[in-house]
């Protein structure tokens, strides 16, 4: 069920009808975590039993790690690895079984056995990587002593299957969400009123901007519709770059809005990126749920910045590497992650050197000539992450330097605009980027209520005429 989908809103409507609904919390709270079931079951009904397992599993493992003093570390060990046996035992199966077996082969083929599996396929069940991650933080966070378990089981239940955020984040952590189950939530008429505007804006978000303005253009150029020369290679990174973020951060308005107008609060998970002046600033802006779960549960347990520089650097590429298998079973998406590995350690070598002559200059964090490098950087990065194959992001990483302009090209009209729209993205990002979304449109509230209007009209006719494509992150 998408959020730019007919179903998803007579889904909504009835359940948000039945939330203010004069009866019992915990009653609601039943009706929000059935809905929650149902509106997964949507995709695929017996993934749901998936959603189960991880659920009673961490209720279960984290009950238990509680109960037992700390002196019993073994037992308590034990404990914590069934939950990461369990969780990443399913995760590694559904998302990584065939790229794993197909590696396999290659291995043996290189060494000149001739091994052919047995064919089969592996369905994908949508959201697992975030709903895992959700649910193993649980038991990570109560193995640490850093909260005390939820006695209510269908608090927890709701935890891990919140539908707003089920399938593409914001990753939750339980500190988070559960106070929250604790009492009646009903949104005040402000609350409300932003949490639909909210919904909207990362409607159209998503369905004018990522969907009809730039998708066509990035599929023709990572399809290899296109001569992969200097401008329509350009054109089309520079417009992943953008697609990515209206695809995403639309599907995180919808998530947070959708949450609000029931009286949930959903932690932010952008701010502004492409305003970041480096790397790990903007680490600190790009899908920051993630960011800091691999920060916490994994960099910081590794030994984090707390050795020596080379120590440091192993801890870095550990954990981005990891973080860009999170992302798909694709040698693709490991190279991202090693790439942004490589940027946050010439980064922190950067800073090690303490090398004032730049420092002092134009390239200092707060210059806007370090956020356009930043971008660009990054924008070649998300080569790899949207293309299919190694040898497509290699085809496109020379064409970024090909000035042949013969074979088919973009008209340049196009070229132009998503110049301009990069242009425009860029400096909207830094002029906010000590900001928030709500003080911006708190600020324009004639502007607010215009977009609403707007973004309602346009969303509702662009899925009245049959638009309804994924978001981008489902796949993860």
């Amino acid at each position: 069920m998408l959020f730019n989908s007919v179903s998803f809103y007579t889904f909504f409507i009835v359940i948000l009808g039945f939330h203010y609904l004069p009866v019992s919390w915990k009653v609601k709270k039943t009706a929000l975590l059935l809905g929650s079931y149902i509106f997964y079951a949507a995709w695929n009904p017996p993934f749901i039993f998936l959603l189960w397992i991880s659920t009673i599993i961490d209720w279960q493992v984290a009950r238990y790690l509680y109960a037992m003093p700390e002196e019993n570390r073994t037992s308590r060990k034990l404990a914590l690895i069934v939950s990461l046996v369990a969780n990443l035992g399913l995760l590694g199966y559904f998302k990584y079984g065939v790229f794993i077996m197909e590696n396999f082969q290659h291995l043996f083929q290189f060494w000149g056995l001739d091994y052919q599996p047995a064919p089969f396929s592996i369905i994908l069940p949508v959201g697992i990587s975030f709903y895992t991650f959700q649910s193993l933080s649980y038991s990570l966070d109560v193995y640490f002593r850093r909260i005390k378990p939820t006695s209510n089981f269908l608090d927890f239940a709701l935890y891990v299957s919140f539908f707003p955020q089920l399938v593409a984040g914001p990753i939750v952590r339980s500190e988070e969400f559960l106070p929250q189950c604790s009492s009646e939530r009903r949104a005040t008429a402000n609350e409300f009123g932003w949490g639909i505007f909210l919904l909207t804006f990362g409607l159209f978000q998503k369905a004018v901007l990522a969907d009809i303005a730039l998708a066509p253009i990035v599929e023709d150029v990572f399809s290899s519709r296109l001569a992969h020369n200097f401008l329509n290679d350009w054109t089309g990174v520079l417009a992943f770059s953008m697609q990515i973020y209206f695809d995403f951060n639309g599907y995180t308005n919808c998530a947070i809005g959708t949450a609000l107008a029931l009286g949930f609060h959903l932690p932010r998970n952008f701010h502004f990126p492409y305003a970041a002046t480096g790397f790990s600033d903007f680490w600190r802006r790009w899908h920051i749920s993630l960011s800091s779960w691999l920060r916490d549960y994994l960099y910081i347990p590794l030994g984090g910045n707390r050795s020596n520089f080379s120590g440091t650097a192993v801890n870095i590429m550990i954990t981005m590497l990891l973080g860009g298998l999170w992302h798909g079973a694709s040698w693709n998406f490991v190279i991202w992650g090693g790439l942004h590995g490589c940027y946050l350690i010439l980064e922190r070598l950067y800073r090690r050197l303490n090398i004032s002559d730049f420092s002092n200059k134009s390239l200092n964090r707060s210059s806007p000539i370090n956020a356009i490098f930043t971008f660009l950087v990054i924008s070649l990065t998300w080569i790899f992450f949207r293309s299919l194959d190694l040898g497509t992001s290699w085809e496109i990483l020379k064409g970024l330097v090909n000035f042949n302009f013969e074979g088919k090209n973009l008209k340049i009209t196009y070229v132009f605009g998503i110049t301009i729209m990069s242009i425009l993205l860029l400096w909207r990002h830094w002029k906010f980027r000590d900001s928030t979304i709500e003080n911006i449109f708190a600020e324009k509230r004639q502007l607010t209520v215009g977009l609403l209007w707007i973004g309602m009209i346009i969303t509702i006719i662009y899925i009245r005429g049959g638009g309804g494509n994924a978001f981008i992150y489902f796949q993860f």
